[in-house]
Order: C-alpha cells, then structure tokens, then sequence
C-alpha cells in the first residue's frame, strides 16, 4: 500500500462495526487505525500525528461519540482533524447536536462504499 494513503483512525466499542468499517476503507486504498474506545483514541492521537480523519461511534461505553468530538474540538493539537460520527439511531436532535458542534457528517450504520468518497472529501 502507498504511504501516502491517508490514515483514518476509526473508534467503535462494537466489534462488527469495527470489522464492517475497516473492511469497507481498506478496500479504498486507506491506512486505517482501529480504537475500541474513545480514551484509547485520545491516547493514540497524542502520541500519533498523520491522523487525516477521526470517523467515531456515537453511543459506547466510556466515553460518547459527542464527548471525544468535544475533547477532539478542544485540543489545539487535534481540532484541525476532521470528525464523522457513526451511530445505529436515527435521531434527529442528536445528528444537529453533532453537526452544531463540528461534526462533519453523522452516518447511519453501517459504513459502506458509497459513504467513502464523501467522508474522504474532508481530508
């Protein structure tokens, strides 16, 4: 794989998704990086710096998707990265939240194909 693939770190509690979304970005020529919560994601934005995308879970159990956007937004190191929150609900009022706050994009699970090009386009 070329080096210059960008890197996607994708964070989610649930292993399905994990596979799902790792399959689906590796299949588009993408260096991805899987965390299975969003405390070991912080860890490893501190310490990893060629991060071009965070693509998150909304609802796991530390630490909710809205929360690591929040840490992410915050953090002068981290806040040029671009974030797309993942979630199985379809609710509306938490999509805004989401989006309010500097989300890029919600996306209804589970990742596929047709969502790559267009949550790469914020690389």
């Amino acid at each position: 794989m070329a080096t210059d693939a960008p890197h996607v770190l994708v964070v989610d509690d649930t292993f399905l998704d994990r596979l799902v979304a790792y399959r689906v970005l590796k299949g588009s020529n993408i260096q991805v990086t899987i965390k299975e919560g969003p405390k070991q994601a912080l860890e490893f934005l501190n310490m990893e710096h060629d991060v071009k995308l965070i693509l998150t879970d909304y609802c796991m159990p530390d630490m909710i998707g809205y929360d690591l956007l929040m840490e992410v937004k915050e953090s002068p190191k981290l806040k040029h990265i671009p974030m797309v929150i993942m979630s199985s609900d379809n609710i509306p009022e938490r999509m805004k939240k989401c989006l309010d706050a500097g989300a890029k994009e919600y996306i209804i699970k589970p990742l596929s194909a047709v969502d790559v090009p267009r949550i790469l386009s914020y690389i």
